[in-house]
């Protein structure tokens, strides 16, 4: 029997076989494609080439393609292109420069500089829901005062009348997060009036 008495038997199926066969084949160039752009000098002019570098995802992609193709190249470029040490070192910084973080300088006694600071999202105890905290540089003592997340920035300047300023003194400087109650206006001018700095600590340095 020959291969066209089978075929009209449906014992073979031309297009499916023929369709795995060039599958297999597809992914075959695929993998020696790829092998090719690994080991060759492709990589060396568009990966490694001090002149050439990495000119970001897309035109490596496309410099690439003018040779060889595989599929999931893109990916694989996108991964290879992210992981590039070199070009990690060598790219252009487009951000700001950071500035190194330098402590606060130590006050000549107590009570003269005072950090503050909340934690709120408490467990409601007694009708509170935050504590603040308020801590002497100088001398390490820390005050805990508990009132609720709404504090105004009148309560805020009763608090230091009554915790602060009446058993210690006026301080100098305060020290506080970038939160917008120490940014009112009424806070503002208080600690105006009253000759106090503020001090703006960084994000997530109170």
């Amino acid at each position: 029997m020959n291969f066209q008495q089978l075929i009209k038997k449906d014992e073979v199926q031309p297009s499916r076989y023929f369709s795995v066969k060039l599958e297999s084949l597809s992914n075959l160039i695929d993998s020696i494609q790829k092998a090719l752009w690994k080991d060759s000098q492709y990589r060396n002019i568009t990966q490694e080439s001090g002149k050439a570098g990495h000119p970001g995802q897309e035109k490596t992609l496309k410099l690439v393609k003018r040779d060889v193709h595989w599929s999931g190249m893109t990916q694989f470029i996108k991964d290879y292109v992210s992981s590039c040490q070199k070009c990690s070192r060598n790219k252009n910084i487009n951000h700001k420069n950071f500035v190194f973080l330098k402590p606060l300088p130590i006050p000549n006694g107590p009570w003269i500089c005072l950090p503050v600071n909340f934690i709120t999202q408490l467990a409601l105890a007694d009708s509170f829901d935050s504590i603040m905290v308020i801590v002497d540089r100088f001398s390490k003592m820390a005050v805990f005062i508990p009132p609720m997340s709404s504090i105004t920035s009148l309560d805020l300047a009763q608090v230091f009348i009554k915790n602060i300023f009446s058993k210690h003194g006026l301080l100098s400087r305060i020290v506080s997060d970038r939160g917008s109650l120490f940014l009112f206006s009424f806070w503002t001018n208080l600690c105006q009036q009253l000759k106090i700095l503020r001090d703006l600590s960084t994000a997530y340095h109170p």
